[in-house]
Order: C-alpha cells, then sequence, then structure tokens
C-alpha cells in the first residue's frame, strides 16, 4: 500500500533561547561541524523543502557539499510565486531538480515567470499551499524521505497538522532575544501544552560548544 506522505524530518539551528536568527535575519550560528552533520543528512534523504522567506532571506543552494552525495530534489513553498529570478534556486535549476509549490492565488505573471525555468510547477491550494495535498503528491512522485529546513512558518504548518515524524534541532551557544527574532516555530502556536505533539528523545550528540538533539514523534 502507497505511504500518503514521506516520512518528514524538521530539522533547524537554534540559540540556546530557541532563535534561528536575530531580529534582522542574521543566522550564521552553525559550527562546521553541524554544517557537516547536515550535508550528510541532506546526502540521505529524497527531497529537502523550505519556505519563501528562507529562500529571500538566505538565497541558499539547498544542495549537498562538503561530503559525497546525489543533491535531494528541492521543494520551495512559495504560495504567491514571488521567488526572485536572482535566486540560486531557480538559477541553478537546469543543473537539479527543483519544485515549486504554488496556490491558485498565484499571479499569471509570476505563473509565466516560473514557466521559464526549468523547475516542476505544482499548483496545490486556494489562497495557500495546502501543505498535506502537497505530501500526498510528493509520495505519488516516490519521495519517500523529506527534510524540511523552515523557516518558522514552514515548521509550524507541519508541527500544528502533525505532518512530521522526527524533528532533530542543534543547539548553539548564543543567546538572541527578542520579541521580533524568529523562533523555531512561528505562528500562532498552541493555546494549550497538550496539543503538543509527543515526542521522544532518540539522541544526544555533542559537537564541540554545540548539542544535536534527534527527537521521533511518539
Amino acid at each position: 500500500m502507497e505511504k500518503s506522505k514521506p516520512f518528514v524530518i524538521l530539522s533547524g539551528g537554534i540559540s540556546i533561547d530557541g532563535k534561528i536568527s536575530t531580529r534582522n535575519g542574521n543566522s550564521n550560528f552553525s559550527s562546521i561541524e553541524d554544517i557537516h552533520r547536515l550535508h550528510k543528512l541532506r546526502s540521505k534523504v529524497d527531497a529537502i523543502l523550505v519556505g519563501k522567506n528562507t529562500v529571500l532571506q538566505d538565497n541558499p543552494l539547498l544542495t549537498v557539499r562538503y561530503t559525497k552525495g546525489k543533491n535531494p530534489i528541492r521543494i520551495i513553498v512559495d504560495s504567491n510565486g514571488e521567488i526572485p529570478s536572482k535566486s540560486k534556486i531557480l538559477q541553478t535549476s537546469n543543473k537539479i531538480p527543483t519544485i515549486i509549490a504554488v496556490s491558485k492565488k498565484i499571479t499569471k505573471r509570476n505563473l509565466e515567470k516560473l514557466n521559464k525555468y526549468p523547475v516542476k510547477v505544482i499548483i496545490i491550494g486556494e489562497k495557500t499551499v495546502n501543505i498535506k495535498s502537497l505530501l500526498k503528491k510528493l509520495a505519488e512522485q516516490n519521495i519517500k524521505t523529506l527534510l524540511v529546513e523552515g523557516g518558522g512558518t514552514i515548521n509550524w504548518e507541519f508541527i500544528k497538522k502533525n505532518l512530521f515524524d522526527e524533528l532533530i534541532v542543534t543547539i548553539s551557544p548564543y543567546l538572541i532575544g527578542g520579541k521580533n527574532a524568529i523562533s523555531l516555530v512561528q505562528g500562532d502556536g498552541f493555546d494549550k501544552i497538550s496539543k503538543s505533539p509527543n515526542l521522544r528523545l532518540k539522541s544526544i550528540k555533542r559537537l564541540k560548544n554545540h548539542l544535536v538533539l534527534d527527537y521521533l514523534k511518539v
């Protein structure tokens, strides 16, 4: 029987107080050891997913470097199709399989822009991308493992709808503070602790001053 969704791993690097970036978007606090660990993880999954905000903020490649392995399929959740033409994702889409997930709200102009590149555009959801339907579509395309690298808004979508299986968080030795700094999980949040997913600690790994916590959803 075909699975209705891939195995989903949420992954992120945070400060001690749970922030993934400062209020100005500075998020460069990973250690080289943790970067190598992350790239090994990327090499083992079928696809990697981020939201539009991560592309706008970090302009990532989302490829496998620092280790051997095949690049995963890149998936960008961008309801309005606003990813810039100059982004590394679009500029390298002729070399690395790339999917842009958009909603029916996308403008004709933005859709035409995306169609100029060798990307696969999936229109799924009315005003925003329907994550559950997207996961089903990815499973149909034989994507069995999906690594979600944020940001906070995308993480909340997976968590509130109970659509993840594993959570890997690296805690870095920094204190950022600030109500406008971005947290690992954004959105409205749960109003009761009882609504939070039940997680079991699978492992703890120390990378010098950094800690990698690996949780499985029970």
